[in-house]
């Protein structure tokens, strides 16, 4: 396999690091765009990221902990203001715990790969995505809204999502259903499946929420390659069915991080 198909096959994934590290789809794709023009640039990077994945995401760590990237015009709707609160909550944070945290859990990589990724020793590595969890552990709380068609995966997210303090005001399997609770019940927070049970989508169903003001929201799917193209507007966070609660866990973080960083009108 040729270098740039090795890469093409990393760049859905990678691009669902970067917009989970970033909170927007724009930010996290220019860092993904400066990655990929700096290997162009140099054989030797090149070679490096044809070596291994984590070769690749340790490559776009280097360019999103040192470099200023210019983002694109034409951001998603509402998404200015947003975006200029992240990065000035982001500026005052340490974010290498939440990077262990994502490496670890959302992209799966092992102790070691996520150390090589961060450049520091394995042990460290423990030690931050302890105080990531623990930075989880003290958010404040929030209301939930769950949009998921399958009865086990529902009560799964359901228990989790009470488990770290916050209170489910309802679960939907339909588009309409989650029009209807969302209505009598404004969620702080979204955990929407993609296919529900009716035919409706969910991109569909939080499309009709946001209607109604902004709200963190975190996809779930069984096919994130699908949705990461780069193409369009698609979402920041993702995550992959099976899933793992840890994974979970991390992209609730993520997405309340960046939630609560919306300045007040």
């Amino acid at each position: 396999m040729s270098v740039s198909d090795q890469i093409s096959v990393q760049l859905p994934y990678l691009r669902r690091y970067a917009r989970a590290l970033t909170g927007s789809q724009h930010s996290g794709d220019a860092y993904v765009r400066a990655t990929l023009e700096a290997a162009l640039a140099d054989q030797s990077l090149r070679s490096d990221i044809a070596r291994s994945r984590a070769a690749l995401y340790g490559a776009f760590t280097r360019i999103w902990s040192t470099s200023h990237v210019d983002e694109p015009v034409g951001a998603d709707i509402g998404d200015g203001l947003h975006e200029q609160a992240a990065h000035a909550k982001l500026s005052n944070i340490a974010p290498t715990h939440r990077q262990a945290l994502l490496l670890t859990t959302v992209e799966e990589f092992s102790r070691e790969d996520c150390a090589d990724i961060l450049g520091i020793d394995t042990p460290e590595v423990d030690t931050l995505v302890r105080q990531a969890i623990e930075e989880i552990e003290s958010e404040s709380t929030t209301d939930v809204l769950i949009i998921e068609d399958e009865p086990l995966i529902s009560m799964q997210l359901e228990g989790l999502v009470s488990e770290l303090g916050h209170n489910v005001v309802g679960t939907a399997a339909t588009r309409t259903q989650a029009l209807e609770l969302f209505r009598k019940h404004p969620a702080g927070l979204v955990l929407a499946d993609i296919q529900l049970a009716d035919g409706s989508s969910g991109i569909d169903a939080v499309e009709d929420l946001l209607q109604f003001g902004d709200v963190p929201v975190i996809f779930i799917t069984a096919y994130p390659e699908r949705l990461l193209t780069g193409e369009r507007p698609e979402p920041t966070y993702l995550v992959t069915k099976p899933f793992q609660e840890a994974t979970v866990r991390a992209s609730i973080s993520q997405a309340l991080f960046f939630g609560s960083s919306r300045p007040l009108n």
